[in-house]
């Protein structure tokens, strides 16, 4: 699998090239956290969103589909022992309904064949009253940002969709969520992240 190959060196590329928005992300992301929640983060990759959220919450359960990804994150987040890992499709996530205070999915929906699918799940697992919490990069038409999804996509990714901030405000428009608060974390690459609040 590609992120497998590539999850040793994904921190290295990600610092070098887009280091203020990979850090800034999970800082922005750990402000909506509160410290009584209970988490669920899919597709925490390396842990740099994870590492954030763990300093927040009460309890985190951090996954990816990637068994590469997830180690890494295991050993970034090591000090921390209010989290657990666990490997899992973000299509179909093996826990009970209203389950989670906020759920997170960072620079995932862009990967996904399905994504509707994915987030319907989000939504499932996540209490009324609570978020979902989803960043993803955007391209903000910088020939820069172009070059680096071109590069990644060169060494294997498979991109089913690329944003810009209307075309993201307008998928989850789509998909039947309208009542979106978007936050834009700023650099070369920026990630934007879409908070969606659960009807009580």
């Amino acid at each position: 699998m590609f992120w497998d190959k590539i999850s040793p060196l994904y921190d290295l590329f990600e610092n070098v090239y887009n280091h203020k928005v990979y850090a800034g992300t999970g800082k922005k992301v750990a402000e909506f956290i509160d410290p009584a929640d209970e988490v669920l983060e899919c597709a925490c990759g390396t842990g740099a969103i994870t590492v954030c959220i763990a300093e927040k919450c009460r309890r985190l359960i951090a996954t990816d589909y990637a068994s590469g990804m997830l180690k890494q994150a295991k050993r970034k987040c090591r000090k921390f022992r209010n989290v657990s890992f666990k490997r899992v499709d973000i299509t179909s996530i093996k826990c009970r309904n209203d389950r989670f205070d906020k759920v997170v999915a960072g620079n995932v929906i862009h990967l996904l064949p399905e994504p509707g699918k994915a987030l319907a799940e989000l939504e499932r697992v996540v209490k009324p009253g609570g978020r979902i919490i989803i960043p993803t990069y955007i391209n903000m038409s910088k020939r820069s940002a172009g070059l680096a999804v071109k590069f990644i996509e060169f060494l294997g990714a498979d991109f089913k969709k690329q944003f810009d901030m209307d075309s993201y405000r307008k998928f989850f428009n789509e998909i039947g969520y309208r009542d979106v608060e978007y936050y834009v974390v700023d650099g070369r690459m920026p990630c934007a992240i879409a908070v969606i609040n659960k009807k009580l």
